[in-house]
Parts: C-alpha cells; sequence; structure tokens
C-alpha cells in the first residue's frame, strides 16, 4: 500500500524534485512510525492533488490522512 502511495504523491508533485514527496517513507520507517509515513509538498496545490488522486483511487478504509501542514518540511535524505 505504501509503495501506491508513493506512486500517487511522485505523481501529484508536477513541477521540482518529485521524490521529495515520498522521502522518508521506507518501510522501516513505516514501521517505526506505527504504520504510519508523511508525504510532503512544495505547494498546498499539489497536496491538495494527491489528496484528490488517493480518494479517487482508494478505498477510504484503506487509508487515512492524519494531518496536513504547510509548516514541515521535508528532511534531506541519504
Amino acid at each position: 500500500m505504501v509503495g501506491c502511495l508513493r506512486a500517487l504523491a511522485k505523481f501529484s508533485q508536477k513541477t521540482g524534485n518529485n521524490n521529495i514527496p515520498w522521502g522518508g517513507t521506507k518501510d522501516d520507517e513505516w514501521r517505526r512510525g506505527g504504520r504510519r509515513v508523511t508525504f510532503r509538498f512544495s505547494s498546498p496545490a499539489y497536496r491538495e492533488g494527491y489528496l484528490a488522486e488517493l480518494k479517487r483511487l482508494l478505498p477510504i478504509h484503506l487509508w487515512t490522512a492524519v494531518a496536513t501542514s504547510d509548516t514541515d518540511p521535508a528532511i534531506p535524505q541519504r
């Protein structure tokens, strides 16, 4: 499931580095995070597009949006 969420995040980040939204969402991070991951986008519009695609493509019982923020920047990955 997380792989599908990653692909949609990459698709939804229309400009810039489209790997940034799903940085920090590897399986180990998903487990450590209590089966939660954070996707970060360079604009609220990209995040809203991502959420719209999730709602359109995936059954709502398979995922939950816990919170959104415009002040939680991406953490550089190695």
